[in-house]
């Protein structure tokens, strides 16, 4: 049930909306621009089952008062509405706020007020950055304009544009009477993908447009020009949008210099549809927060320090990728066959910086990794990289190599993939958070060779299902890349198996194999190296040496030569 209060602030009325149980902890709702109280209705819904959910319409909008002039939207006289509503909803205990768009704005003024700390217990914040912090970006790009800097400013210049235009005199409010208060549902739909519902724009579109240009008009150049310093002691939890067509997400670099009890999350969403189409994933990242900070856990886990799962951790790439990842402050769930390998694995991810946690896993076992994936999720959460590296070797042409043969090579090579791609893809999805998932392939993949039937395969297989699933997944913003390694030194040689040979002749093969790898001399951690910049950047197909990437090349370039080149007894 929800009630309706007026508190007054300055001399204004400010409608506020309260619902959930009372004794719970109590948390602000602010809106932005040109929304009311009601763009909050699925978080507030969510999280009015175990809180105390109070929306108020900020002045000029909705049910509440309007300024008589431009002075009466600065940003102070926003703070104080915030503070004067906390007070009142909430005299004896501090709130947490949660805010989008101009309401973050205008909350970080509050938020960035000295002594906040002791009325605002949390902050969460969504698409409207401090525009004092938001002053000092700039100016740091100006004094050091390198490339990068420049596409970032340019890049926001073009997000912006609609704030140049809010500043013309007459043509923002005329174009808001005369034409964007009708299209607004269609923008909705057509640019942020959002389903327009009843009460969704709200009825009073057109005169809170109007009025609220004059937040921009306010506040926008004063503060830009002349940037404050404004350091908080609140925690904060940034909530980014990774397809916000108005807010980059490069644009809160160096926030820990304002908040240094900062968590970074994302949310898999436009601008307007992380309230009004995943309200359900915002109040749980809102719930989380809430709970640690009352809890005193004022810095949890960033998106940052990424939680990464690798199979086949225990030696040769998944270990040096455990260690690459581990050197970047993740936390990782290392799993093997050999689970002392993959302890003395997650040891050294310790020593180096990273949190491990060694688990033994046999991946050709489909409801194993089932079961895997809950207990990561379970005790670490959803992770967001996965790397299916376990992996075994086998020579044999197609005539030597027996069904058990080729039952084994297949069941841990693509088997093991397609199992760790379901269960903790399902996961990611679910999350809408998205993520990335790494399948080790190998230029077997696309170099045939007549002894390397069943694991070259195994490997095309594994690089056309990645091709696949990345196309599948790409909507929920989760990448897939295939690793496509050439010859590395790893113990993979070592452990290898060889069709139609006595055992005697396999383990002459095997030491015949581990000394050429040697002489190669490819290390594993180069081709970690490479994964780690896939995650980076999404690259889809990676070779990893120099004749993997000429077998690619040769392959387009002149796929008839590698078909006789795979006649040759390689094995």
């Amino acid at each position: 049930m929800t009630t309706r209060r007026t508190v007054r602030s300055g001399g204004l009325p400010l409608a506020v909306f309260e619902e959930g149980d009372p004794a719970g902890p109590t948390v602000i709702l602010v809106h932005g621009y040109p929304d009311t109280h009601v763009v909050w209705d699925d978080v507030a819904a969510d999280l009015g089952k175990d809180h105390h959910v109070v929306r108020y319409d900020v002045r000029g909008a909705g049910e509440s008062g309007a300024p008589g002039s431009r002075a009466g939207y600065r940003l102070e006289l926003l703070a104080a509405d915030l503070f004067a509503v906390a007070d009142a909803v909430s005299p004896d205990r501090a709130v947490h706020v949660v805010a989008h768009d101009w309401g973050s704005v205008q909350s970080w003024e509050a938020v960035t007020s000295p002594g906040a700390e002791q009325r605002i217990a949390s902050y969460t914040t969504m698409s409207g950055p401090s525009l004092d912090h938001t002053g000092h970006w700039i100016r740091h790009r100006l004094r050091r304009p390198t490339p990068r800097h420049l596409r970032q400013l340019l890049r926001q210049g073009a997000h912006s544009w609609y704030i140049t235009a809010f500043h013309l005199p007459f043509l923002a409010p005329a174009a808001w009477r005369l034409w964007l208060s009708r299209a607004w549902p269609r923008v909705l739909r057509d640019l942020e993908g959002v389903t327009p519902r009843p009460g969704h724009p709200q009825p009073t579109l057109k005169r809170d447009a109007v009025r609220g240009i004059e937040l921009y008009r306010a506040n926008m150049r004063p503060t830009l020009r002349e940037p404050r310093e404004r350091p908080t002691e609140v925690p904060v939890q940034l909530v980014t949008l990774a397809r916000d067509h108005y807010v980059g997400e490069f644009l809160s670099e160096g926030l820990e210099r304002w908040a240094p009890r900062l968590t970074r999350r994302t949310v898999d969403a436009t601008h307007w549809s992380a309230l009004l189409e995943q309200g359900p994933v915002v109040a749980g990242m809102v719930r989380d927060f809430v709970a640690r900070a009352d809890a005193g856990e004022t810095q949890g886990p960033s998106d940052s320090e990424q939680l990464v799962v690798i199979t086949g951790a225990g030696s040769g790439i998944g270990r040096a990728t455990a260690l690459a990842f581990a050197e970047q402050g993740a936390t990782l769930a290392l799993a093997d066959l050999d689970l002392p390998s993959a302890e003395r694995t997650a040891e050294l991810c310790e020593l180096v910086g990273g949190r491990a946690r060694a688990y033994r896993l046999d991946v050709g076992d489909g409801a194993a990794v089932d079961a895997f994936a809950q207990q990561v999720a379970a005790q670490h959460g959803v992770p967001d990289v996965v790397v299916n590296n376990a992996g075994i070797g086998h020579s044999g042409t197609f005539l030597q190599t027996t069904e058990k043969e080729w039952q084994r090579v297949l069941d841990v090579n693509l088997w093991g993939v397609i199992h760790g791609c379901r269960a903790f893809g399902t996961l990611m999805t679910e999350r809408g958070r998205g993520g990335h998932i790494v399948n080790l392939a190998s230029a077997a993949a696309y170099l045939p060779a007549k002894a390397l039937a069943a694991y070259a395969t195994s490997k095309a297989a594994v690089l056309m299902l990645s091709e696949c699933l990345g196309a599948e997944l790409a909507p929920h913003r989760i990448r897939v890349s295939a690793i496509c390694p050439g010859i590395v030194s790893t113990n993979i040689t070592r452990t290898s198996t060889f069709s139609g040979t006595t055992s005697a002749e396999q383990a002459a093969k095997r030491e015949r194999a581990t000394r050429m790898y040697a002489r190669r001399g490819f290390p594993p951690e180069k081709v970690a190296a490479e994964i780690l910049r896939a995650v980076r950047t999404g690259k889809p197909v990676v070779p990893v040496t120099f004749e993997a990437k000429a077998a690619r090349l040769l392959g387009r370039l002149s796929p008839g030569l590698l078909r006789r080149a795979a006649r040759l007894d390689i094995g």
